[in-house]
C-alpha cells in the first residue's frame, strides 16, 4: 500500500471532499496520509482530521510565506499539541526565495525557531525550500545538533549535487508530481541520486498534479502515478518502490503505526 507523505486535506479545494478522500483510501491503494500544516489554522484542522481517522496523520508548522505571523503564542500552542500521538512532524517550514512573501531574515528566524521546537518535541522537520537550497543547507548545518529526529525535504527540486550535501545530514527526500513533467530533467536526475532508504513519495495535493492531470486539482490517489515514474527512473519495480517508500516514511515518522 502507498503512503502520501505530504498532502493538504485542509486546503479549501480539498476540505469539502476530505472525508470522501479518506473513505476511499483503501480502494485507492493508500494505507496512510500525512496532512501537512502551513499556518495555525491548517495545523489545527489537520490535527482534528487525524484524530478522527486512524490512518491520517498530521504535522504542525508555519510556512515561510507566513513566517511573519509566527509568534510566541502559536509556538506555545504547537508545543502543547505536538504531544498528541497523531502529530508526526513539524512542518512545513523552511525558506522560499521565489515568492519572498515574508522578508528573508524573518523567514530564517521562523525557520530556526521551529527547528528548535521540533528538537524539543522529539519530532522530525518537514521542509519547504524554493530557490534557497544554499541558505537552507547552511541553516541546517548550523542547527545540526537539533536534527537528530530527522529531516525531510518535501517536493525536492534541488540538484543531484545538493542531494549529496543534504545526505550528509541524513536527510530524506520526497518527490511528487513534478517528476512526471516533460521539463523535469533536473528533478529526475536528483531522484536517481537519492539513496534508496531515504526516498519518499508525496502529492502535495491539491497542488502539482502529475501528468496526465497537470493543471488540475491533485488528490492523494495520484501518488500511484508518482510511484510509477519513480520506478521508471530508479529501475525498481512499482511494488518495490511502494514497499521501500512506505518503510522509509514510517522510519522517519516514528509515531506512524
Amino acid at each position: 500500500m502507498l503512503i502520501d507523505s505530504h498532502c493538504h486535506l485542509t486546503d479549501e479545494r480539498i476540505a469539502p471532499v476530505a472525508e470522501e478522500v479518506i473513505a476511499s483510501m483503501s480502494s485507492d491503494g493508500l494505507s496512510d496520509l500525512v496532512t501537512v500544516g502551513y499556518d495555525r489554522e491548517s495545523s489545527l484542522g489537520g490535527l482534528a482530521l487525524a484524530k478522527e481517522h486512524p490512518h491520517v496523520w498530521c504535522t504542525l508548522g508555519v510556512h515561510p510565506h507566513d513566517a511573519d505571523k509566527l509568534d510566541d503564542e502559536t509556538l506555545a500552542e504547537f508545543r502543547a499539541l505536538a504531544a498528541d500521538p497523531k502529530v508526526v512532524g513539524i512542518g512545513e517550514i523552511g525558506l522560499d526565495y521565489f515568492y519572498d512573501l515574508s522578508p528573508r531574515e524573518v523567514q530564517k528566524d521562523a525557520f530556526f525557531r521551529q527547528i528548535a521546537l521540533a528538537e524539543e518535541c522529539g519530532l522530525p522537520v518537514c521542509l519547504h525550500v524554493r530557490d534557497a537550497y544554499g541558505d537552507c543547507l547552511e541553516a541546517l548545518k548550523e542547527c545540526e545538533p537539533m536534527l537528530k529526529n530527522g529531516v525531510l525535504l518535501h517536493c525536492y527540486s534541488g540538484s543531484r549535487e545538493m542531494v549529496r550535501e543534504f545526505s550528509r545530514l541524513d536527510a530524506y527526500f520526497a518527490f511528487g508530481g513534478a517528476i512526471t513533467f516533460k521539463n523535469a530533467k533536473k528533478n529526475v536526475e536528483a531522484l536517481a541520486a537519492v539513496p534508496r532508504d531515504r526516498l519518499l513519495l508525496e502529492t502535495d495535493c491539491p497542488y502539482m498534479a502529475p501528468v496526465p492531470y497537470r493543471g488540475k486539482t491533485n488528490f492523494p490517489k495520484y501518488v500511484a502515478l508518482v510511484r510509477d515514474k519513480a520506478a521508471e527512473v530508479t529501475g525498481m519495480s512499482a511494488e518495490e518502490v511502494e514497499r521501500i517508500t512506505a518503510e522509509n516514511t514510517k522510519r522517519l515518522f516514528k509515531r506512524m503505526k
